[in-house]
């Protein structure tokens, strides 16, 4: 069996495309999917398959959510290593999770950003934010707070022509800890 981890994108934000988890725990469960677990209400589910093929699971995962529930959002699934390794290799020095993981926001990106592309979005930065991005993942720390950011997951698919879905620190660091075998 493989673990994964699926991120779906813009659920459960201000009324808006609403899912029960444990619906979505029993739909992903009817599709083939096992030891099949939600986290908070935000989109994040663990999951185990024979197949090793998390493509093809985003797809699998985009039309069941259509067919259920009318509305269509951004998947994407992670082999549980590839979400360890983005957690492991946060480029920030000097990261508390208990203080700082709501400030660090890692954004999973459709695909790797172009370089012009990355300067148009760092011109939204505040002098203390900081923005690094490592292929299809980008890292932001927002000192401040998220809140008060102008990098919001919109502009990052506007000004890098892909598709994102963001968690802030702490929810990739449950994550890892929920996916340990």
């Amino acid at each position: 069996m493989h673990k994964f981890i699926a991120l779906l994108r813009g659920i459960n934000v201000s009324g808006q495309k609403k899912i029960i988890m444990s619906e979505l725990k029993t739909m992903i469960e009817k599709l083939g999917f096992e030891n099949v677990l939600t986290y908070i209400q935000s989109g994040n589910v663990i999951f185990e398959h024979t197949s090793n093929h998390p493509e093809q699971f985003k797809n699998t995962l985009r039309i069941a959510l259509e067919e259920k529930y009318g509305f269509s959002v951004y998947i994407d699934v992670l082999r549980v290593g590839e979400i360890r390794k983005i957690y492991i290799d946060l480029p920030f020095d000097n990261i508390d999770l208990n203080a700082d993981g709501s400030k660090v926001i890692v954004c999973f990106l459709s695909d790797k950003p172009e370089a012009e592309s990355l300067s148009l979005l760092k011109e939204f930065l505040t002098p203390r934010e900081e923005l690094i991005s490592l292929d299809k993942v980008l890292y932001l720390h927002c000192p401040e707070g998220s809140g008060k950011s102008k990098v919001s997951n919109a502009v990052i698919e506007r000004k890098l022509n892909v598709s994102s879905t963001a968690r802030n620190l702490k929810t990739v660091a449950k994550l890892c800890e929920l996916s340990k075998d």
